[in-house]
């Protein structure tokens, strides 16, 4: 089992009991990158989660909630490169951020809808649920 799995078995994330009704293609057309493997892996066997990893809240939505709230939240309209997918119920999202050089990263950033305000807390979905899992400070 990949690292990632198994933080997500251990903090009892909910499988998923059917596919998500938005494809990965529909969403990588939409966003215009390429979502990371360890996130589609997530997006297509966890139905999201809402609780505690380490000692950081984190809200994951369900991936056939993940492009409405972008919609709903503006991010598509001021951050191209960016897709939320989640919060950590204090103001802030989770997103996956396409860099200029094509590489991504996990970004904690306020609804305020700046990439300046981007706060990298992973180089990976793995990394940044590691991340959780060992207690790391985002803002120290």
């Amino acid at each position: 089992m990949e690292r990632f799995e198994e933080i997500l078995t251990k903090y009892n994330f909910t499988k998923r009991t059917n596919k998500p009704k938005t494809t990965i293609e529909e969403s990588e057309k939409i966003i215009n990158f390429k979502l990371p493997n360890d996130y589609k892996t997530f997006a297509l066997n966890y139905s999201g989660l809402e609780g505690f990893i380490g000692e950081q809240y984190v809200r994951l939505w369900d991936f056939d909630e993940v492009i409405e709230m972008n919609i709903d939240y503006q991010i598509f309209e001021h951050l191209p490169n960016t897709l939320a997918i989640g919060g950590n119920g204090g103001g802030e999202y989770i997103a996956i951020e396409q860099l200029n050089d094509n590489s991504l990263r996990i970004v904690l950033s306020p609804f305020l809808i700046e990439e300046e305000a981007h706060i990298e807390i992973g180089i990976s979905f793995t990394d940044f649920l590691e991340r959780l899992e060992n207690r790391k400070e985002w803002f120290e």
